[in-house]
């Protein structure tokens, strides 16, 4: 309560604070009270009974994302561990059976609606996790799609986008579905 107060009162931004991992019992209270923005991630759980949090569980002073830059994409980590994967499209996705070994455009685009319905007062997507619900637009390796491995030196930072911005533009179909996606959940 001494330093934040002092941070929050030079900004007339929102400020959002990255209170992942090992966080003091005392640092949700406090960033509630000031009203600073939670960071919500699917895979990141904060309660340490629960394998995935839920984005329609979000708290309103908060941020939602399914990844982070520092995280594979939905794509990538849709392969990275079967039974992590099989429990998610059984649990968060609803879905009988078993799960598809790569993840379909549908799982991509049912994860990103999760995320828009939320309640959260902020929905935040990496442009490969929107692109992940194309067919066409996706890259073919979702390893290709990873911005940032934290723990290896040679692979920070190296992703960059397959397609231009102007290719992007001219996919109306692509665009008209995701700005339907945002109008109809309010964002």
């Amino acid at each position: 309560m001494k330093k934040l107060p002092r941070l929050k009162a030079v900004t007339n931004m929102l400020v959002c604070g990255e209170d992942l991992g090992m966080v003091p019992d005392t640092v949700p209270g406090v960033m509630k009270q000031l009203g600073i923005l939670s960071l919500e991630i699917q895979r990141m759980p904060k309660q340490q009974d629960t394998t995935f949090f839920n984005p329609a569980k979000a708290p309103y002073l908060s941020v939602v994302t399914p990844s982070t830059h520092d995280m594979s994409t939905i794509r990538g980590w849709w392969q990275e561990n079967r039974t992590l994967t099989q429990q998610f499209y059984n649990t968060e996705l609803g879905q009988s059976g078993e799960a598809p070994y790569f993840c379909e455009p549908w799982i991509n685009r049912a994860i990103v609606l999760q995320h828009l319905y939320s309640p959260a007062m902020w929905s935040i997507f990496q442009l490969q996790d929107i692109l992940g619900m194309s067919a066409e637009l996706r890259r073919e390796n979702p390893e290709d799609e990873r911005i940032n491995v934290p723990a290896n030196p040679q692979h920070y930072w190296r992703y960059r986008m397959h397609i231009s911005l102007e290719q992007l533009i001219k996919e109306k179909n692509f665009n008209e579905e995701l700005k339907g996606y945002v109008q109809h959940s309010g964002r």
